[in-house]
């Protein structure tokens, strides 16, 4: 079944897992719930509060605070907006597009991380992690470049205002996915 075919059956409110994976094929880390606010041509828009996330070694724990989660066909990274009492954080992870299997969002985790705070300071993360994990699990000269410039082409949205980093357009989507947990809960 094609890409495509698979997108029209996505529909607002419906529940999807996500599992995040490292190079090697293993899960690194799954929450156990996003729910869909927004199909677009590009990317996903899921929302969650709460959710219970289980670590690769086993261990769980919640999210603090509800979450916006953009998820993209083409982008080498995904981007994670945290509605805080202090503003909006942003927390955006390296990795490989999406794909949907069985209920389930799965991509590949590479690392790097972008956190954006509500002053609009920025700062990558987890660079001694992505140079462990290149070198260990053997990330090739042609992943490495991809993956820097998904870094840079990440920074550069953040910097143009692409409309996922928009506060408004952020609030307004934890707003419908308030409203479909009460439309759910009835």
């Amino acid at each position: 079944m094609s890409k495509k075919k698979v997108l029209s059956q996505i529909c607002v409110g419906d529940k999807y897992q996500i599992q995040c994976y490292k190079h090697n094929g293993k899960v690194h880390r799954c929450w156990d719930e996003a729910v869909v606010l927004e199909v677009k041509k590009d990317y996903i828009v899921f929302g969650n509060n709460k959710t219970k996330v289980i670590e690769s070694e086993g261990t769980s724990w919640r999210t603090k605070e509800p979450a916006v989660m953009y998820f993209f066909k083409d982008r080498w990274y995904n981007i994670i907006s945290q509605i805080k009492n202090d503003g909006i954080y942003y927390y955006c992870n390296i990795a490989t597009p999406y794909i949907i299997e069985e209920g389930t969002i799965k991509y590949i985790d590479y690392d790097l991380d972008l956190r954006i705070f509500p002053d609009g300071e920025y700062k990558i993360l987890d660079r001694l992690e992505y140079q462990y994990h290149k070198k260990s699990m053997g990330y090739s000269h042609e992943l490495d470049r991809v993956i820097n410039f998904a870094m840079k082409s990440l920074i550069d949205s953040y910097m143009n205002k692409m409309e996922m980093f928009s506060a408004e357009k952020n609030l307004k989507y934890i707003n419908m996915y308030f409203k479909l947990q009460v439309e759910n809960a009835e």
